[in-house]
């Protein structure tokens, strides 16, 4: 065994707290611009946090188990992520009228966070 479950645990989050952080400071810095550019930084940067809080959660809920459950366990956290996130752009673009680029640049820089979070060691 390579890493252990509360080494993937503390990673996971490592992450969400490094895509909170970005996430906040974009929603301060397209506050510049006004309340709805930064409301829609925030939609989408939290959905993404929101996305990866999910994925964890499901991933490492129930504990150690066989490699098949595990490995089912973990494509249902990341389809369950991505259902967030699209979910979340839908609601912003199409349905509320968010601004699209505060909303495109909340995501994106929160998904290079979560890059980056894996580089870190802990």
């Amino acid at each position: 065994m390579l890493n252990s479950l509360a080494a993937g645990r503390r990673q996971a989050t490592q992450q969400v707290l490094a895509q909170c952080a970005v996430a906040a400071l974009l929603t301060l810095a397209f506050a510049v611009q006004g309340l709805e550019a930064a409301l829609s930084a925030a939609v989408g940067g939290f959905a993404v946090v929101l996305g990866n809080a999910l994925m964890a959660w499901r991933s490492f809920a129930g504990g150690v188990a066989e490699p098949g459950t595990a490995l089912f366990r973990l494509f249902g956290g990341i389809a369950l992520k991505w259902l967030v996130i699209v979910l979340s752009l839908y609601l912003g673009l199409a349905r509320f009228g968010l601004l699209p680029l505060p909303l495109l640049a909340g995501l994106s820089a929160t998904l290079v966070a979560s890059l980056l979070a894996y580089r870190i060691k802990s």
